[in-house]
């Protein structure tokens, strides 16, 4: 009852009381809602710095009780509809500086506010994907992930054996081997003042890692049985010249820019073309089709991410002898395909059943597709395609 206490006199008020309300809520400069108790309290105080050790020790305990009170608790929708994975709501994430980053709950969780991903969406990102006890392609998206990095010019940087010692605690602690996605942030770190000039990037990078249950269908992903239906956007895929998309960066409002179109339109996403009127990719997605001649063809990466699903899917096409080609293709190519499917390492590959309301195909997943969608999914257990998960020590085994 304490964490809705009404203001003003109680009936429980003993003689104290008036004294007692006066200096509490002077010494921690609340503002109060009556006079009655406390006339002078003023709205807009300066904070002793002396007071700062105690503010720091007290927080935590005010932030966890804050956290049960009615106004946190419905803030947004009911539990059941935010999270698709009731198991999602207690998760550990990890965050920190090189040598310095630790697992906290995900309610507790946060960066600093002088953080360069704040200030300025300086940072890069990986998606991996958790399979039977194995991340697939890890060592590729940690060499991309630390590409990344390079070509953005950051320092004091995490090591390669740090992010991955990193992956494996945070998938201890939640006890994950199996249906996990995990969302790895590399940012230029915290600076010492608010500022763009990276010479004020002090700590080291800020390594971020948010674990979750997501199935590769389901609420954040797509239906790749049935298929999507996808829009061409009206925003165009930012060139080299601007902002490289084979740097895997934070500056996403390239992208969520048609999100926001095809959300509006009532479809999965929207496509991206490049300057000059030819398919990059889509929003969020790299993109296949496969023409009347049983040609596989996608964009050439001049204007995208030449992402590791898409490589993949170009490996796996040679070795089931599927033709392929990588190159320039207008958007009346696309609506005049066979077959079309997007590629991710969230999704996997999605089939596309229409693009701006044109049916592909018969409107269904295409044959080439489902050969391709069969062989993508017994990768983790070939050799060389995915990394073991160590055995964790104690509690539940994610499965």
């Amino acid at each position: 009852s304490m964490l809705t206490w009404k203001s003003g006199k109680h009936k429980c008020d003993g003689p104290w009381a008036r004294w007692w309300y006066k200096n509490v809520h002077k010494s921690c400069g609340w503002e109060t809602s009556t006079k009655e108790y406390y006339p002078e309290t003023k709205k807009y105080r300066t904070m002793d710095p002396l007071l700062m050790p105690a503010l720091k020790a007290a927080f935590p305990a005010y932030s966890f009780l804050s956290q049960l009170t009615l106004s946190y608790l419905q803030r947004g929708p009911p539990v059941s509809k935010v999270y698709e994975d009731p198991r999602n709501e207690t998760l550990l994430v990890w965050i920190g500086a090189p040598g310095r980053g630790r697992l906290l709950p995900r309610d507790m969780a946060g960066v600093s506010p002088w953080d360069s991903s704040v200030q300025g969406g300086d940072a890069c990102w990986e998606g991996i994907r958790v399979y039977r006890g194995k991340i697939l392609s890890l060592d590729k998206h940690l060499r991309r992930l630390f590409r990344s990095a390079r070509a953005l010019g950051f320092e004091n940087v995490h090591t390669k054996e740090e992010v991955t010692e990193a992956i494996f605690r945070t998938l201890a602690a939640n006890g994950m081997r199996d249906h996990a996605h995990m969302r790895l942030t590399l940012t230029r770190g915290e600076k010492c003042t608010s500022s763009m000039n990276p010479k004020f990037n002090v700590y080291g990078t800020t390594l971020i890692i948010l674990p979750e249950w997501k199935p590769t269908e389901g609420a954040t992903t797509y239906d790749n049985t049935k298929g999507i239906a996808l829009i061409s956007a009206s925003q165009r895929r930012n060139p080299p010249a601007t902002c490289d998309s084979k740097i895997h960066h934070n500056n996403m409002i390239n992208n969520i820019l048609p999100k926001i179109q095809a959300n509006l339109a009532g479809v999965a996403d929207a496509i991206m073309l490049d300057m000059d009127g030819y398919v990059s990719e889509t929003n969020a997605t790299n993109i296949f089709m496969v023409d009347d001649e049983g040609v596989l063809l996608t964009p050439s990466a001049d204007h995208c991410l030449p992402g590791i699903t898409r490589a993949t899917v170009l490996e796996l096409a040679k070795e089931l002898g599927i033709p392929t080609e990588v190159r320039r293709i207008s958007l009346a190519e696309f609506h005049a395909a066979e077959e079309v499917f997007t590629t991710g390492t969230m999704g996997e590959l999605t089939p596309v059943t229409r693009i701006d309301g044109r049916v592909i195909g018969e409107g269904v997943r295409g044959e080439i597709t489902e050969r391709l969608q069969d062989a993508y999914k017994h990768l983790p257990e070939r050799p060389g395609w995915a990394t073991e998960i160590p055995k964790f020590e104690d509690g539940d085994d994610g499965n």
